[in-house]
């Protein structure tokens, strides 16, 4: 876990001991996260992980990937297969009460990317990546009960990189890092057309997040995984994490509640 500092431009790496999936700020202070063993509470005192629950003890191949907190302060995370090549259908995608209680929301995910809410809490978004579309869910911000899905944005994964995580701006549009597409673009989940992009110098980005004072500013993450040497000399970038101002303001980022 990086702890990166913007006004200094320091970085503080911290050893999980486990893969770290994704994390978010709790309301009460600290973070939650979705680690390979299951959901669980970081302390920024004692920098300890205090497991909460392990919604996949009976899937020991699986591992958690990207997560984020609703409007109401649940967590959502999902997860896929250790070995990828092979994880056709044998992810998930859980939520996570404020009371710690999980609850299978998405059933045989390959690789659970994505997630965003809109403003009005009506609307979840969210990504399984090789199906190459943004999934719209009615959504019950009382409840956490998703209905009603449907495919607003189509990726053409071969030519634009794969779709992989995602925030959403004050206007509503969806920010997608492209993995293998070397940009992360600007969508329109009301028309499912791309209306900008922006261009990196790695092939691989993995997840966007609006940040900064303003939430004017868009921090890309970025990964070097499984690259030949060969691509790995031609982007040296790889792995970075780069930041920008588009132009535009994201909204600020919900907390858990437990």
């Amino acid at each position: 876990m990086h702890v990166y500092d913007a006004a200094t431009n320091t970085d503080r790496a911290i050893d999980v001991g486990e893969y770290l999936g994704s994390l978010a700020v709790c309301r009460q202070g600290g973070l939650v996260a979705a680690l390979k063993s299951g959901f669980a509470v970081f302390d920024a005192t004692t920098e300890k992980f205090t497991p909460l629950a392990d919604a996949e003890s009976h899937l020991p191949g699986n591992r958690f990937n990207d997560g984020k907190c609703d409007p109401a302060g649940r967590f959502w995370a999902g997860s896929l297969l250790l070995d990828e090549d092979h994880g056709a259908g044998q992810g998930n995608l859980y939520c996570l009460n404020a009371d710690h209680t999980v609850q299978l929301k998405v059933p045989n995910v390959s690789i659970s990317n994505g997630l965003a809410w809109s403003a009005d809490a009506k609307t979840m978004y969210y990504i399984d990546t090789p199906t190459e579309c943004v999934v719209a869910y009615d959504y019950d911000n009382a409840t956490g009960d998703i209905a009603n899905p449907r495919r607003v944005i189509e990726v053409q994964g071969s030519a634009q990189g794969y779709p992989d995580g995602m925030t959403i701006d004050a206007e509503g549009m969806l920010w997608i890092a492209h993995w293998d597409g070397g940009a992360v673009r600007r969508w329109n989940p009301h028309t499912g057309v791309v209306i900008s992009e922006i261009k990196l110098p790695v092939s691989r980005p993995t997840s966007c997040v609006f940040g900064g004072k303003d939430f004017d500013t868009l921090y890309i993450t970025s990964a070097s995984t499984r690259l030949s040497a060969e691509r790995l000399a031609a982007q040296p970038l790889a792995g970075s994490l780069f930041v920008c101002q588009p132009g535009v303001v994201g909204l600020p980022m919900d907390e858990f509640a437990g």
